[in-house]
């Protein structure tokens, strides 16, 4: 009930504080593990594009994984997908914006989706700079532009789950298209 007594309210996507608070806006602060995480160890306050910087950490942390098996490739994301949801939940809290600018992890789970589903289903030996390079680019356009159902988790979904799931969706459609792309690459 702090929110009555401070004269705040929240609404289902932002906490909405009155006249007298600060910006929620303005650049946050990294001062818990949360928000390290959730920013991408300070990627997601590049003035410029954090989505983008957050999608470019996410293929920079991949490349040293790929030697892993798929499996231990797909334990990695899921528990990377487990803690972007606790850190996304814990910034927005923090920063009283549920999916703030600066959250990019959830960038990180989605463009690692979206190489993912391509190594995973294709069968042929594939060039892992060329998925990669594909994946971030066709992530990152169904990321910005959010078409259904990409839009449909954004809005749907709450809090940390909610930040993480539109981009999963994201990255979900990223990897399907960039396996229609290189199918049809293999055969001709």
């Amino acid at each position: 009930m702090a929110c009555v007594a401070t004269g705040c309210r929240i609404s289902r996507d932002t906490i909405i504080l009155n006249g007298d608070a600060d910006d929620p806006w303005q650049t946050p602060r990294i001062h818990n593990l949360a928000t390290l995480i959730a920013s991408g160890a300070g990627a997601g306050l590049s003035p410029i594009a954090p989505g983008t910087a957050g999608s470019i950490l996410g293929v920079l942390c991949l490349w040293p994984l790929c030697y892993l098996s798929l499996e231990w490739l797909w334990l990695v994301w899921l528990f990377t997908c487990f803690l972007a949801v606790w850190a996304a939940d814990g910034a927005g809290a923090d920063w009283q914006v549920v999916d703030h600018p600066a959250i990019v992890i959830d960038e990180v789970v989605g463009v690692w989706l979206a190489y993912l589903i391509p190594v995973t289903l294709l069968s042929a030996e594939l060039d892992t700079l060329q998925v990669i390079l594909g994946a971030l680019v066709l992530f990152r356009i169904y990321d910005i532009a959010k078409p259904w159902p990409v839009n449909w988790a954004e809005r749907r979904l709450s809090r940390g789950v909610g930040v993480v799931a539109d981009d999963l969706v994201a990255g979900a459609m990223a990897g399907f298209i960039l396996c229609l792309l290189m199918t049809g690459q293999l055969i001709a």
